[in-house]
């Protein structure tokens, strides 16, 4: 079974100065642990909410050999919110549907998701996915979207992920 190089960006000028400790990243790492039976391999950035930061950990973990980058903060409509920015001044295609799943399923738990600017896309053969920044955010967005991204990794050229289908059920394609 392949080992899964997995990034994991978070955007807040908060944790990244130390007034707090980053719980959304660590939210994320436990949520695809649980997910997936692969070996997994963590290269967690926390950062600034700073867009060449954000540009430049995200180009990083690509050339890096992350199949799958995950983001949390800097979603919002705040000034200073500009991790969807960031992702798509570094990726060569983007995924709306997956900003999409992931607000239509917020907003049965806040009204106040048609402010997330979630988003993804693809830099060269890493799927980053931008998540919110509460940790059962995280959580509902990811049970939403997860379901796609192994299949939407094997089109890239990423490794062959194996879900732990007691957790989470995944979608490839029957073949012929």
């Amino acid at each position: 079974m392949d080992k899964i190089r997995v990034g994991v960006v978070t955007a807040s000028d908060r944790a990244s100065a130390g007034i707090y400790e980053d719980i959304s990243g660590v939210a994320i790492m436990d949520t695809l642990k649980e997910y997936l039976l692969n070996e997994l391999e963590f290269l967690y950035r926390c950062i600034p909410d700073e867009q060449s930061q954000i540009e430049a950990a995200l180009k990083e973990l690509s050339e890096e050999g992350c199949d799958l980058i995950v983001t949390t903060g800097g979603t919002g409509p705040a000034p200073r919110d500009v991790t969807p920015e960031a992702t798509e001044a570094v990726c060569d295609k983007m995924l709306p549907g997956f900003g999409e799943l992931m607000r239509q399923v917020s907003l049965k738990y806040v009204p106040t998701a048609i402010l997330s600017r979630q988003s993804a896309g693809i830099c060269g053969k890493s799927l980053i996915i931008n998540l919110p920044g509460k940790p059962k955010s995280i959580r509902e967005c990811l049970d939403a979207v997860f379901p796609a991204v192994p299949y939407c990794i094997d089109l890239i050229g990423g490794r062959y992920m194996v879900a732990n289908e007691e957790v989470i059920e995944v979608f490839r394609p029957k073949s012929k």
